[in-house]
């Protein structure tokens, strides 16, 4: 079995259909779930199930693990459609599709049929649960737990946890009790549900409507030894090894498809508007704005693409790839965002404008993944690490 998923790919043929459906999908139903979800505040569970029975959060996994086989390259063409959707649809369709590669590699048999699978299948939510309101998203961490037998008891606090209130486990990062550093870190699946747990709704966000948000308040909670992914002193490696590079990465992909869905409204605003007898695309100024959106996009999409393409060959270069591709890629969101929405005028700061909502949606990428100042940390240390390599050869 691929572990990470890198060592598959659908048929051409089969996969362009795939695209096609998925567009489809998108500008149909999904534009209308988008304006359900805009109004309500809230993503139904009828979503969560049209997403599974469509196929749509299985699409990345291995065939062996119940998903439908893509290679990671493929699976970026397609989270560059959803993300053209409302960000609810993208927040979903990333995390169930992302999540089982940090289980997988860790997990045994039994959890794999337990938690993996059913993650795959859409049958169970699991939320990524590292953050932390004290302290950074590493090391750092201060959630406790100590081991009694069969048994952990979990005491600590985790906030900004995405689908932390509607998940069926939290993915938990915590360290043994006395232990500093990443050697004393676990990674266990907790019981949304376990005693001694509690969860703080805090869904009222700028953007990315509908998707619910927790902080979590943990008081000897009990998780038992069984749902440890991995042995102990392993919990960061879950947390960061194989997941992050292409979890970074796919928000990139989700920063190019948000733009092209700005720039495509812009776009269409910029034929249809007429001032003074010209058409908005007919004057220069509009013009431009297109011109550098549609150079901007290209440009980190195929930073994207290629950050996605040395990782699914295993290269070393990917890591750091993945950090430029998102600082590129969320940096260009803004631009672009703030130019479609400029020209639509003062328009586009009304809610009857889907530009508004893409505006709103597109300051989330920003901090997904790491901020763009985790993301030339990240490239500056592999610049002088290969520069103090070249100097002592």
């Amino acid at each position: 079995m691929s572990l990470d998923g890198r060592g598959s790919a659908l048929p051409e043929a089969e996969y362009e259909q795939l695209k096609s459906d998925v567009d489809a999908w998108v500008r149909g139903p999904g534009e209308a779930w988008a304006e359900r979800i805009e109004a309500s505040g809230e993503v139904p569970e009828e979503l969560w199930t049209e997403l599974k029975e469509h196929g749509f959060l299985s699409l990345a996994a291995p065939v062996e693990l119940g998903g439908r086989g893509l290679s990671f390259v493929q699976w970026m063409g397609l989270m560059e459609i959803f993300s053209r959707s409302h960000a609810s649809v993208r927040m979903i369709v990333h995390v169930v599709n992302g999540t089982w590669r940090a289980m997988n590699p860790f997990a045994n048999e039994a959890q794999r049929d337990r938690f993996i699978k059913p993650s795959v299948a859409g049958d169970i939510k699991v939320a990524f649960t590292l953050t932390e309101p004290g302290n950074g998203t590493g090391a750092d961490i201060t959630s406790t737990v100590r081991r009694e037998g069969d048994t952990y008891y979990l005491t600590g606090r985790k906030h900004l946890i995405t689908f932390g209130v509607r998940c069926d486990y939290w993915l938990l990062f915590a360290r043994l009790e006395g232990s500093t550093g990443k050697h004393g870190t676990v990674a266990l699946l907790v019981d949304r549900h376990a005693p001694g747990a509690t969860v703080i709704d805090t869904s009222e966000t700028m953007g990315v409507r509908g998707t619910d948000h927790a902080e979590l308040v943990f008081a000897d909670t009990p998780v038992p030894v069984a749902n440890r992914l991995g042995e102990e002193g392993e919990g960061l490696a879950v947390a960061l090894g194989g997941f992050l590079t292409p979890s970074r990465i796919s928000v990139a992909m989700s920063c190019v498809g948000l733009a092209e869905r700005a720039q495509e409204l812009a776009v269409e605003y910029a034929l249809r508007r007429v001032t003074f007898g010209k058409q908005l695309a007919e004057r220069q100024a509009i013009a431009f704005q297109i011109a550098e959106n549609e150079a901007d996009i290209e440009a980190a999409k195929a930073l994207v693409l290629h950050a996605a393409e040395q990782w699914q060959e295993g290269r070393e270069t990917a890591s750091a790839l993945s950090s430029m591709a998102k600082m590129t890629a969320v940096d260009m969101l803004t631009r672009v965002t703030d130019k479609a929405l400029q020209v639509h005028g003062g328009l586009g700061y009304w809610k009857t404008q889907t530009i508004e909502r893409v505006y709103r949606d597109a300051r989330a990428q920003r901090f997904e993944e790491g901020t763009n100042e985790i993301q030339k940390t990240v490239v500056a240390r592999d610049v002088f690490r290969r520069a103090a390599v070249k100097e002592s050869k």
